[in-house]
């Protein structure tokens, strides 16, 4: 039987540790390439989330006291399970969320080895032995936060949520997870039952989908003492407040306009690769996606050519019946947003010179070229296949243009001369860089964020950023005899 089972799971959440009714009832699960129903999904209130954050409460308690090696082959089991799984996951993957077969594929990677990094958290020296001018132990020790709260978006859903999930739970920790209700069978239930096949003790992962009410009861409920969000901007400007009102620590990991410099002595045709994965990768639906394209006024036409001859030759159509390098966008509110922005930015002086048309929810790679530094693709995010173009004078013009963006997540820079391209980098806040490669990378123990409206820095990724996103510090001192004082 598989990772599913039957359709029993079907319009339930997971609470308690049981699969049961959401008090919200339930919707339909919809598949964006035909509009079909995959099943039902239940829908979750606040109501749920205070009886799951008082039961996650009492559970992270008796998780975190078990042995460390018992926490670590708890992931272990689950890295494992994700391969064991990977074809039934892979197919939810490209029908719910629209995934090409290969994004499917590198989700599941990505997934495996967010587990088997966080099976190595457990064992980590968590504490320091400090210094202390009197006569006892003086200790630092790292405590786990107790439930975390976390947030993932339906772009990405496995690995926007397993990258929080499995450091979260390996530290000791509880987890509310709430998925975003458009992909909340992959982003949600599989990863709920990945974790309850491998022996995770009952309420110490629970899973809601639900709207912002959900999402608001989460932040607020005061057994809940770190969320970890990843989304839009100005939705994390919101939960940051929240948060911040409630004095727990937000974690956020936010939109994106990123840019990618192609300087004068680049390969154009190594360039135009590049441009069109970090464009066109995932219908652009990545907080990464290449978001500006600042070329080199020598190579600029040349580029703009190339690369629109690419797009206009990459097949678009239903990931799961087809051999596609794009599939359709999530909805239909995204697709009329994209267009919107496309149609705005031609009326600015944009010239399309591949795409900028759509059938359903498949948007066609799109090509803008002489993008104006005002025009909303440019100075936006997007989040769809839309790669604008603009030309630079100097390498100079390309560094102001590309720090004058309030995100800083990716960057990337194509040149011979890769001392040359570091160089460059130092000048443009981004919490990412990648000299020679395009703007969307992604591996399981290197830290990840970004700074400005990307962010609040690198909270995601490698033993260090996970410790201090999930842990508190205690001190604590120790005397062999009690202290004596003067009153």
């Amino acid at each position: 039987m598989g990772l599913l089972g039957d359709i029993a799971w079907q319009g339930n959440i997971f609470k308690g540790g049981e699969w049961t009714a959401g008090r919200g009832g339930d919707y339909p699960v919809v598949e964006p390439a035909t509009g079909d129903e995959l099943g039902r999904m239940g829908l979750a209130t606040p109501e749920d989330v205070a009886e799951a954050a008082a039961t996650a409460a009492k559970a992270h308690k008796e998780w975190a006291a078990l042995p460390h090696t018992a926490r670590a082959a708890v992931l272990r089991r689950a890295g494992d399970l994700w391969q064991r799984h990977a074809d039934e996951i892979r197919e939810w993957n490209i029908r719910e969320v629209g995934a090409v077969a290969g994004m499917a594929g590198f989700a599941l990677h990505v997934a495996a080895e967010e587990c088997y990094e966080a099976a190595s958290l457990p064992s980590r020296a968590i504490g320091e032995v400090l210094p202390s001018e009197q006569p006892r132990l003086s200790m630092a020790r790292r405590v786990p936060a107790g439930v975390v709260g976390v947030i993932s978006p339906f772009n990405v859903p496995i690995i926007l949520g397993i990258r929080s999930v499995a450091p979260a739970l390996a530290l000791g920790n509880a987890v509310i997870l709430k998925p975003d209700p458009r992909t909340a069978v992959t982003g949600g239930t599989i990863m709920a039952r990945i974790f309850e096949e491998a022996g995770l003790p009952p309420g110490v992962l629970q899973m809601l989908p639900g709207g912002p009410g959900v999402g608001e009861a989460l932040v607020t409920d005061p057994n809940v003492r770190v969320i970890s969000f990843t989304g839009s901007t100005p939705v994390g400007r919101r939960i940051g407040e929240l948060a911040g009102r409630h004095l727990k620590r937000a974690h956020l990991e936010l939109g994106g306009n990123s840019a990618l410099l192609v300087l004068d002595d680049a390969d154009v045709d190594a360039a135009v690769n590049l441009a069109a994965w970090g464009s066109f990768f995932h219908q652009g639906q990545i907080c990464m996606t290449t978001g500006r394209h600042l070329v080199s006024d020598r190579l600029y036409d040349e580029f703009v050519a190339r690369l629109a001859e690419k797009a206009g030759h990459l097949p678009v159509g239903d990931p799961f019946t087809g051999d596609v390098a794009l599939g359709p966008v999530i909805d239909a509110r995204q697709r009329d947003k994209i267009h919107g922005m496309v149609t705005a930015s031609v009326e600015q002086g944009a010239k399309v010179a591949s795409g900028g048309t759509y059938e359903n929810l498949f948007y066609r790679p799109t090509v803008l070229a002489d993008a104006p530094l005002t025009a909303p693709a440019f100075a936006e995010e997007v989040f769809g296949p839309v790669a604008p173009v603009t030309r630079v004078s100097s390498v100079d013009e390309a560094v102001k243009l590309a720090a004058a963006s309030e995100y800083g997540l990716s960057l990337g820079i194509v040149t011979r001369d890769v001392m040359h391209g570091l160089a460059v980098a130092e000048q443009i806040p981004t919490g990412i860089v990648h000299i020679n490669d395009q703007t969307v990378n992604d591996e399981a123990n290197a830290p990840f964020g970004g700074v400005g409206a990307s962010g609040t820095g690198s909270r995601f990724g490698g033993a260090a950023a996970n410790i201090e996103a999930f842990t508190e510090t205690r001190w604590i001192t120790m005397r062999g005899e009690p202290a004596r004082y003067p009153f």
